[in-house]
């Protein structure tokens, strides 16, 4: 309807647009006939054109009929005494009054000026206006008479200005009965009936009226004078005159600032009010705010509204319009009815009684069907009627009914009519709708605002249904009803919204369908069947005593119709959702084809006590009336009086299915029977609910005896049993306040049997299963089935039923919830006993059985391992899986000691092929001329590698300067200010103090140097060692280039040697940690005892290299100067010899056991070295030299002069330039004190004062030192004579290395497997120092050359010490764990390992072993490679000087 409406109007719109252009363009076309009063307008089109082409051809309706004959027209001047020409323009001035008709027209126009009163005041007197110019009714102007017509171009009532014609009404139509007969006083009808006073019990009060209503077919263009009212005597007629008549036509615009009436006239307290009249104005456009009435006349009943029609195109006006019925002065709630006002461009019919209450109705007769009215409003307390049989009332817009309306179909005495309604929207604000028969209503929306809708089926059968059918929107709000004493089925595509309290639908038989969503609001009702509805004819016949249920419950139809031959009383059909919040109550409640169910909290689904009195199961009675309960699920309990027992019913239906009704007590005879619950069914076999989610109640209970409070004798029935509550759900959620119950009722209190429990079923469809599964049900609120009590000595009835469907295999219970933990299922049932438990041999020993989606079906039971660092199948951890895929712990071990084996073999043989011959022992004798042992091929100096080897430096060398301080971080190499003794004749003193400033800036580190070596140290100190050397080798050679070449020498007074930059040279030893400054002559000194000979040096010291340490042991470093010096009085070969006997010595010292391993030295100089330089003149000592300020002091050798070999040395000890804080190295009781001599020869002019002292054996037991935090690693790691079997060595090196790297590796995936965290740790603390190792081992054993190799040997031993804190930590997070984890896992496997177990510390204690073993064969494999003269060693001092 919308889409045709939407047609025709865009059709008139593109008409009248174009005959407006032609009006445009020849004007003509519109004023050419104007004289012959022919007059055409768009305002003038009738629409009969338009409407041909709305819908069927319909036949033209024939012309209407000539009017009547009108007497001439009065002219101007000389008939209306005004002035001018009616022809042109006329003005009347002048009041008038007129006893006939009157006609007045002309071409021109009419003005009335104001305060001019044109009357008439005769019945029916017409007064005829009809001008072609304009129409003007001046201010306070006025026209009475009992017709008034206008016809003009344009017309105008100006303020206070009045067309009257009330109760002045000529005759009203033939065949009309408007005006009331005898002498009741009732009211004139016309659009609306008149009211009657008169009260007849033997008549409803819609059925009295007084005139009726007339002109229904001509309400759009009414012409009809209202009818007069009745009177309340014979002898004169007392009663009210109609309404005249008032028709307006006019071409362009109408202005209404006055007022049109056509009231009737009052009749008083003896006489009806008479109706109203009629009033038509057709232009097209109005304006002003002016009054139009046809209202009836007030009397003792008042009379019917009149009739109004408005033709206007354009409307700007705010006209007050009136057609309410008359007040009725002997019963004021019963007015005359209202009459009907046409608005008839938007084709809207409004009936509205200016909020006067009736009883009266106007009737509303055949709709009109083409073109469709667009709205009809009834208001303001109208009350409309629709009396015809099978009529139809359709409209194109909206019915709205507002206010106290109300409207009525059919007769209420004869309701065997069927009406339908048609409409865009039913409107309903505090209004009612009646139908007597039965409605079929289509509208798109039906609101209901504290309005009624209530419909009487009668008792015929063939109007017992009717069907409401909204298709968008159903909404009741403020306590609306709908209500059928009959069926009444509701339809709509879209919400059905019951909002709030006191919304009611209800019907004998009741059917919601075909709804998106309906809600149930807190406070509103569902119903069917009527509470207290009776029995007839319409009321539900229920199936109680069927042994087998009505197929239709499991099988509905699926066309949701409303069939009485159905066994529901209440069905939602065919709903994606429902919400309910209020109540849902009927005997038979089902639910077919619904997507989802929500019920809340507040809202509740109750069949209780709606179902059978008698039943299958009813209650065995006693004469007196008392009996036992009925049953159904359970059996009912006894019933008891006078000492005997009476038998409740007995139990039926089928459990599994269950979908009968509860019974009841059995006595329907009485009062006070009780009935048992009803069913509700939620699905069906083929359609089943998507979900229910439950947090109301659900409820199919037995009735109570008395609970209804209807009095009885003493003696009582039993309970009713439970009814049944049948659910075909996908999924269920039973909130925590939520109920299902189908409890029974409680008996009498004289001793009735309680009703047995009923049943619940929850049929689940499509149960899915397997990795589908999901749960089905959560189930937190209460499900009851329990019997009711018996009172007195009643005994209870038994419990019903909660089944569910059989559940598949792995699921169990009334949900089909999975199998518990550790057990299976592997049949179809619902039985708890049907899951076992699952074998206990199949559970590995660290797993736990888990739960499935979908539950177990088969063995073995899927399991889990206790930790994701266990893996599947047997729970072992990553190492276990390594170890017991190779067999086991036992012969993993094996495996992997003969891949060991293997791979050092062939990595022997890889490095005998790779490092060639530089591995042998290089026994090679040294050449007479030679000056270097190659026995000992590590005793060349830095200086030897950076230098060239020039003899003649030898012959101009003065004195060797030692650097004070071991070249570290904290104490850098300086030299003393002050210039040695031997120099002071070749230098210049202030220029020395300034070169020794020079030098010592050179020589300090940078913050930042100190800062890198201190974060090294922490993080991996291997590093930090290489740090060092790579910062000590830099500063050499940038102290070297600044002696060699940017210094100018002017310390020195020889001009030869600052000009040759060749008197100063700076060189260390190898190990970087000592450096001295030589001193040369530069040859133009001119000076005989420059240089001194050797003997004139005497004492010498002689200061060790490195600091006895493991990576710098001590040793003494003989370049060619020293050699050639010491070759003044030693042999080159014993000097040698003896260099590098003595630094074999001092390989086995050790820093932090200084005192045990230099007595070891000194012993040894007295038995080798001392008996063999004796007899060159030559004594040496062992001495410490040059102590700094914060300690620090180096060691060496004091070589002096003696006489003969019983001659002791003449030694000064002078250190009296420290003060004694300085001095820590000797304890001042034990320096040595020239009285301690033999004696004191002339050779102590030749001893030079030297800052230190001699150690001896007395001297060494007060000797101090601080050991470092290292220390203890020195016990595992330090230097030790050769061991020989050098391949050996290195091949046992190479299985360690690889087991060690393998252990590594094992004991990383033993971390990974406890936690990533642990690993991290292992592995980064230090910082990959676990792995390191391996690639320093493999780079030392792959070096070529001796010396190399045992330098990276040194490397790889510090790497190999350095990982012990990584095993340290991967044996605390090992003892953590186990600690931690112990008694969570007592059982477990032996020899494995695991670190859940006894054994978790194996792989770290092995790496530790592994790593002890290692050092001490590395420290044998250097030894090895630095000493290859094993004679070196030997006690026997012949052999030694022999070899």
């Amino acid at each position: 309807m919308a889409h045709t409406s939407s047609t025709s109007y865009t059709f008139k719109f593109f008409l009248l647009s174009f005959l407006l252009l032609l009006v445009t363009l020849n004007p003509s076309l519109c004023f050419a006939n104007i004289d012959n009063n022919e007059e055409f307008s768009i305002v003038g089109y009738d629409g009969d054109f338009l409407d041909a082409f709305h819908g069927d051809y319909t036949p033209p309706s024939p012309p209407p009929p000539p009017p009547p004959p009108h007497p001439p027209s009065l002219t101007c001047e000389d008939d209306l005494y005004g002035i001018g020409s009616l022809n042109t323009s006329c003005v009347l001035n002048s009041s008038l009054i007129f006893i006939d008709d009157v006609y007045i027209a002309g071409n021109g126009s009419l003005y009335i000026a104001p305060g001019v009163n044109l009357s008439c005041a005769v019945l029916g007197c017409s007064i005829m206006v009809n001008m072609s110019g304009g129409f003007s009714l001046g201010s306070y102007s006025v026209i009475v008479a009992g017709s008034v017509s206008v016809y003009a171009w344009n017309a105008s009532l100006f303020e206070g200005s009045v067309i009257n014609v009330s109760a002045l009404a000529g005759m009203p139509p033939a065949q009309t009965s408007g005006t009331p007969s005898g002498v009741q006083g009732a009211g004139g009808g016309h659009g609306g009936r008149g009211a009657s006073c008169v009260l007849d019990n033997t008549k409803l009060p819609d059925d009295v009226w007084g005139g009726d209503a007339y002109s229904w077919s001509s309400l759009d263009a009414p012409a009809s004078f209202g009818s007069r009212g009745g009177t309340t005597v014979k002898e004169e007629n007392y009663g009210g005159e109609g309404g005249g008549k008032i028709w307006i036509e006019v071409n362009t615009t109408m202005e209404v600032s006055g007022s049109l009436f056509a009231d009737g006239g009052d009749g008083g307290v003896k006489g009806g009010g008479g109706s109203g009249g009629s009033i038509f104005v057709k232009a097209q456009r109005m304006t002003g705010s002016g009054r139009i009435s046809a209202t009836g006349g007030d009397g003792f009943a008042g009379g019917g509204g009149g009739r109004v029609s408005i033709h206007v195109f354009s409307r700007h006006d705010d006209t007050q319009i009136f057609i309410h019925g008359g007040r009725s002065l002997g019963c004021p709630d019963n007015s005359g009815a209202a009459g009907t006002y046409y608005d008839a461009v938007p084709r809207s019919l409004v009936v509205s009684n200016h909020n006067r209450s009736t009883t009266t109705d106007t009737l509303l007769l055949e709709f009109p069907k083409q073109p469709l009215w667009t709205n009809v409003h009834i208001e303001n307390h109208a009350k409309a009627l629709v009396p015809l049989f099978w009529s139809r009332v359709q409209v194109q817009g909206q019915i709205h009914l507002s206010t106290g309306a109300v409207l009525s179909f059919g007769l209420a005495h004869f309701a065997t009519s069927e009406f339908e309604l048609m409409a865009e929207e039913l409107l309903m604000s505090d209004s009612v709708v009646k139908i007597f028969g039965a409605l079929r209503m289509s509208v798109k929306m039906h609101l209901m605002w504290n309005s009624k809708m209530l419909i009487d089926g009668g008792s015929d059968s063939l109007v017992a249904t009717s069907l409401l059918e909204a298709s968008n929107l159903v909404v009741l709000k403020g306590s609306s009803v709908i209500h059928s004493n009959a069926n009444l089925g509701v339809h709509g595509q879209g919400f059905l919204n019951l909002s709030g309290p006191g919304n009611l639908i209800q019907a004998q038989r009741l059917i919601l369908s075909l709804f998106y969503s309906v809600k149930v609001g807190p406070g509103s009702v569902l119903r069917g069947p009527l509470e207290n509805g009776g029995i007839n004819d319409t009321r539900p016949r229920l199936y109680c005593e069927l042994a087998e249920c009505p197929v239709e419950l499991l099988h509905p139809p699926e066309d949701c119709n409303v069939n009485s031959t159905l066994p529901f009383t209440l069905q939602i059909c065919r709903v994606e959702d429902i919400l309910v919040e209020g109540t849902i109550t009927g005997s038979v409640v089902h639910f077919h084809w619904i997507r989802n169910v929500v019920v809340q909290s507040s809202g509740a689904i109750s069949a209780s006590g709606l179902g059978c009195i008698g039943g299958l199961g009813k209650g065995r009675i006693f004469e007196i009336g008392l009996g036992g309960g009925g049953g159904h699920g359970g059996k009912g309990g006894d019933g008891y009086y006078n000492g005997s027992f009476i038998e409740g019913g007995g139990a039926y239906g089928d459990a599994d299915l269950p979908c009968e009704l509860g019974s009841g007590s059995g006595n329907d005879s009485l009062a006070g029977a009780t009935a048992g619950g009803g069913i509700i069914i939620m699905g069906s076999i083929e359609h089943s609910l998507s979900s229910l989610s439950l947090d109301g109640s659900l409820r199919a209970d037995g009735e109570t005896s008395g609970e209804d409070g209807r009095t009885i004798s003493s003696i009582g029935p039993g309970g009713g049993s439970g009814g049944t509550i049948l659910l075909f759900v996908r999924s269920l959620a039973l909130g925590g306040s939520s109920i299902i119950s189908t409890g029974g009722g409680h008996g009498s209190n004289s001793g009735g049997g309680g009703g047995g429990g009923g049943r619940i079923h929850f049929h689940w469809s499509d149960i899915p299963v397997g990795d589908a599964y999901l749960p089905i049900a959560s189930v937190k609120g209460s499900i009851y089935t329990g019997g009711g009590f018996g009172k007195g000595q009643g005994r209870a009835g038994e419990n019903g039923t909660v089944t569910g469907k059989a559940c598949p295999k792995g699921l169990f219970g009334t949900f089909c919830e999975e199998c518990p933990v550790g057990t299976f299922k592997n049949v179809s049932g619902s039985d708890r006993a049907f899951c076992h438990h699952c074998p206990s041999h199949e559970l590995p020993h660290r797993a736990i059985y888990i739960t499935v989606r979908g539950g177990v079906t088969e063995t073995p039971c899927p399991y889990k391992c206790v930790s994701d660092r266990y893996h599947m199948p047997h729970c072992y951890t990553a190492l276990e899986e390594l170890v017991y895929t190779f067999g086991g712990p036992w012969l993993f071990s094996l495996i992997l000691l003969g891949i060991l084996i293997l791979l050092a073999l062939v990595l022997s043989v890889a490095r005998m092929k790779f490092v060639g011959g530089d591995e042998l022992p290089a026994l090679v004798p040294a050449r007479p001329g030679s000056r270097i042992d190659h026995s000992f091929p590590f005793l060349e100096s830095l200086n030897e590698v950076l230098e060239t080897n020039r003899t003649e430096e030898s012959q101009g060398h003065v004195h060797r300067m030692y650097f004070m301080g071991p070249n570290t971080f904290k104490e850098p190499w300086h030299l003393p200010h002050s210039p040695p003794e031997q120099v002071k004749e070749i230098v210049y003193e202030d220029a020395f103090n300034r070169f020794v400033n020079d030098i010592n800036g050179l020589a300090a580190y940078q913050w930042w140097e100190g800062s890198v070596y201190s974060i090294l140290s922490l993080l991996a100190y291997p590093l930090a060692w290489s740090w060092l050397q790579q910062c000590r080798k830099k500063k050499l050679q940038r102290l070297r280039e600044f002696v060699r070449s940017e210094y100018d020498h002017a310390c020195l007074r020889s001009c030869r040697s600052r000009a040759l930059y060749e008197g100063l040279k700076v060189s260390a030893t190898s190990d970087l940690m000592l450096a001295y400054v030589d001193f040369f002559l530069g040859g133009d000194e001119k000076r005989t005892d420059l240089p001194p000979r050797i003997h004139q040096r005497f004492p010498i010291s002689l200061v060790f290299g490195g600091d006895g340490s493991y990576m710098a042991p001590f040793s003494l470093h003989s370049d060619n100067i020293l050699t050639s010096l010491m070759s003044q009085s030693i042999p080159p070969t014993i000097w040698y010899r003896l260099v590098a006997g003595l630094n074999a010595q001092l390989r086995l010292v050790r820093r932090g056991q200084l005192k045990i391993s230099f007595g070891h030295v000194i012993s040894w100089l007295e038995t080798h070295a001392n008996p063999t330089l004796s007899t060159y003149g030559v004594r040496v000592d062992l001495a410490w030299f040059q102590p700094t300020a914060s300690g620090y002091c180096h060691f060496g050798l004091l070589v002096c002069a003696i006489e003969n070999e019983s001659a002791q040395p003449l030694i000064e000890i002078q250190d009296t330039s420290l003060p004694p804080e300085q001095q820590p190295c000797l304890h001042r009781s034990d320096r040595v004190d020239p009285l301690d001599h033999l004696r004191v020869s002339e050779h102590s002019m030749m001893c030079k004062k030297i800052f230190g002292g001699i150690l001896h054996a007395k001297s060494l037991r007060m000797l101090k030192e601080k050991n470092a935090i290292c220390y203890p690693f020195s016990f595992i790691v330090n230097n030790t004579k050769p061991v020989g079997h050098q391949d050996l060595v290195g091949l046992v090196i190479s299985i360690l290395l690889l087991g060690d790297f393998s252990l590594v590796l094992l004991t990383l995936l033993q971390m990974y497997s406890i936690s990533l965290l642990d690993f991290l740790l292992v592995l980064l603390v230090l910082p990959l120092g676990v792995l390191f190792p391996f690639p320093a081992g493999i780079s030392a054993l792959f070096s070529h050359g001796p010396r190399r190799s045992a330098g990276l040997a040194r490397v790889y031993a510090l790497w190999n010490i350095t990982s012990l804190i990584n095993v340290v930590v991967a044996f605390m997070c090992g003892l953590l764990h186990y600690a931690t984890h112990s008694k969570k896992h007592l059982n477990f496997q032996s020899w494995n390992f695991s670190v859940d177990e006894s054994e978790w510390w194996m792989l770290p204690c092995g790496l530790v072993l592994c790593k002890i073993i290692q050092a001490r064969l590395i420290d044998c494999h250097v030894a090895n490679q630095e000493i290859q003269d094993f004679s070196l060693y030997s006690s026997d001092p012949d052999v030694f000087w022999q070899s």
